[in-house]
């Protein structure tokens, strides 16, 4: 299957993005004083397991689409730069002698 550049771009963009919203909201949710995702006691809450397995979750959803992305636009760059290779080697003339 062939991606188009900006579905390439997309899901590159889409994985490194899930990377930086997920990474703050985890850092967030482990300062969290509101007392949602730690007791009193300083125990983890439900509320806190529930959300850490949706953070890795998105990790790993976010990873593999990015992976799809990259590897998309690196399939791109390839097969521009044998475009370009191709049309810049000269077809060799081949000279016939007539006897």
């Amino acid at each position: 299957m062939k991606l188009s550049r900006p579905v390439s771009w997309f899901l590159l963009a889409f994985g490194v993005w899930s990377w930086f919203i997920w990474i703050t909201f985890v850092k967030n949710l482990w300062k969290d004083g509101s007392g949602l995702a730690f007791d009193d006691a300083g125990d983890p809450t439900a509320y806190f397991w529930v959300h850490l397995l949706l953070a890795v979750a998105s990790f790993l959803l976010g990873t593999v689409i990015g992976v799809i992305g990259f590897r998309g636009v690196r399939a791109l760059r390839r097969e521009a730069a044998a475009d370009t290779a191709d049309q810049s080697v000269s077809p060799s003339s081949s000279s016939s002698s007539a006897s």
